[in-house]
């Protein structure tokens, strides 16, 4: 039982049903049924491999928040227990059975120092998915919002009996670290960012997988502060990832993917709330319609577009992270527009127009603009979106801003220095005229053999609004201009709150509504 067996992540999106949701939730004891099946399967090798009913209901009882489970189209695909202990009261020597209390979990306690991971586990159908990282994430996240020194759990070593008659514990965990032999649990567990402390002996009575042994792993929070802190009930730092996309040749739609989820692994791998991808990032496809028109190459390219949107939501949901995609063409109704979408992590998607195309959009390609806007909610506050253009017309960031919106992100593909100005100068009046921030991301280098889309010009950023709680020049990040590369950076949402309280000037509050009124006309 016992904190990872197995995870596996050989399995393809493409092998399961379509994934309509994907949600983390408290455990309720109703699912006791539904766990125990998965846990006998999981765990084969191990006595009594499956948890009690009042087990669970003691743990649901005493520690709500920490026992969860990631839900897949409505059916469970993991599962994460722990406890909260008072860790100077055991030694790195301790036994399963004793950090539990023999399994009564009577060792847990809210004042305590430690978040003790005492199971997790992922079905087999669900492999692949990365459900144990989303598990671990939300682990990590409750320890620091919880203000705790560390998690800390007793990791199976169930390859160890193919190696035990020749290698050591230690010696064995050396070669896993070294990557001489594939572990794939502690190979997983040392990915994100746990590490071996000790060897522990009798950990696990009956774990002859094992030899008993186990791997004392351990995360420390970089965030604890003495005396302990209230938990946050609201994510307030928001981790961006910007991709400065190089735009190159690509013989089909795979290749442009595997560079695509390379960039989406590197910055969830970096722990990222969001990944922004640049407008028209695919037109390297349009390269096999060369010999058409433009206006009937753009629209050769708008048949990829539901087929990336999909991708992007697999992606999400595999990597835990929210994806602007960027823009594309898309035709409606026999009406080419420029369209993107935001892919959330739990499964949902939804769309966003460019209202305002540009006059050579509109001239090569017959592009309209769309007719919708709106702020959309998610695990990270309230955002808005704005592609390329649209970010050049200040009414549009007004009204966005009037529904609450925290983060701006902006889209965009410019072939000149001159047109990424206009870009980059509009986004930082965004960000000062309505208290926000704003993140823009661009794609670089040239494309010749696609019309009307041979150079690009871009550098991206993450741009705040101009007072003491920000940089001075408004410039939280910035990518090196013209290069392949990513951007992360972290914005804090209470110097907004604070900003609009106390900040030198008040541009939202101050504005004379007895004067002037912006107001959307459109139903």
């Amino acid at each position: 039982m016992k904190e990872v067996d197995h995870i596996d992540n050989s399995d393809s999106a493409e092998k399961r049903e379509r994934i309509d949701t994907i949600n983390l939730e408290y455990l309720k004891v109703k699912d006791f049924e539904e766990l125990k099946e998965i846990m006998i399967a999981v765990y084969p090798n191990i006595p009594d491999p499956y948890w009690k009913k009042k087990e669970l209901q003691k743990l649901v009882s005493i520690f709500p928040e920490g026992q969860v489970v990631v839900k897949v189209n409505g059916e469970i695909a993991g599962c994460a227990l722990s406890i909260v202990v008072d860790y100077e009261k055991f030694s790195d020597s301790h036994t399963y059975m004793e950090i539990t209390g023999d399994e009564t979990f009577s060792t847990h306690t809210p004042k305590g120092n430690v978040l003790y991971g005492i199971d997790i586990f992922i079905s087999h159908k669900y492999r692949g998915m990365r459900i144990g990282r989303r598990l671990y994430d939300y682990r990590k996240e409750l320890c620091e919002n919880l203000n705790l020194e560390r998690i800390v759990f007793g990791g199976r070593l169930p390859n160890y009996h193919q190696y035990a008659k020749e290698l050591s514990p230690k010696a064995y965990i050396e070669k896993v670290r070294a990557r001489e032999i594939n572990d794939p649990v502690l190979d997983f567990q040392l990915s994100n960012d746990f590490h071996v402390k000790r060897i522990i002996t009798n950990y696990l009575e009956g774990d002859k997988q094992s030899k008993e042994y186990a791997a004392l792993l351990e995360w420390d929070n970089i965030y604890y502060q003495k005396p302990a802190k209230k938990p946050n009930a609201i994510k307030t730092v928001v981790r961006l990832g910007l991709v400065q996309w190089q735009m190159r040749t690509y013989k089909n739609f795979e290749e442009l993917f595997e560079q695509a989820e390379y960039f989406i692994d590197t910055i969830s791998g970096y722990r990222s709330d969001f990944a922004l991808f640049p407008e028209f990032f695919n037109a390297p496809l349009m390269a096999a319609y060369n010999h058409l028109s433009e206006p009937d190459a753009i629209r050769e390219l708008a048949k990829y577009t539901e087929r990336i949107r999909d991708r992007f939501s697999e992606l999400s949901v595999s990597y835990n992270i929210n994806i602007i995609t960027g823009s594309m063409p898309y035709m409606e109704d026999g009406t080419l527009y420029n369209v993107g979408f935001l892919c959330k992590r739990d499964g949902t998607i939804e769309k966003f127009y460019k209202l305002h195309v540009t006059p050579d959009e509109a001239k090569a390609w017959g592009m309209s603009g769309g007719e919708k806007l709106k702020t959309f909610n998610t695990d990270c506050g309230k955002i808005g979106i704005l592609i390329c253009y649209d970010v050049e017309f200040p009414e549009l960031g007004r009204l966005l801003a009037d529904e609450g919106m925290d983060i701006l992100f902006v889209p965009f593909l410019t072939d000149t220095q001159n047109g990424y100005s206009r870009v980059r100068h509009c986004a930082q009046a965004r960000a000062i005229e309505n208290e926000c921030y704003v993140a823009i991301a661009g794609s670089v280098g040239n494309i010749p053999k696609v019309h009307n889309m041979d150079m690009q010009f871009a550098q991206s950023m993450v741009l705040t609004p101009c007072d003491f709680q920000f940089p001075t020049n408004g410039v939280k990040a910035e990518a090196t201009p013209n290069a392949e590369m990513i951007l992360v950076a972290d914005v804090d949402l209470d110097l907004l709150k604070e900003l609009n309280q106390f900040g030198s000037v008040h541009n939202l509050v101050d504005r004379r509504k007895d004067l002037f009124q912006l107001k959307w006309k459109k139903k």
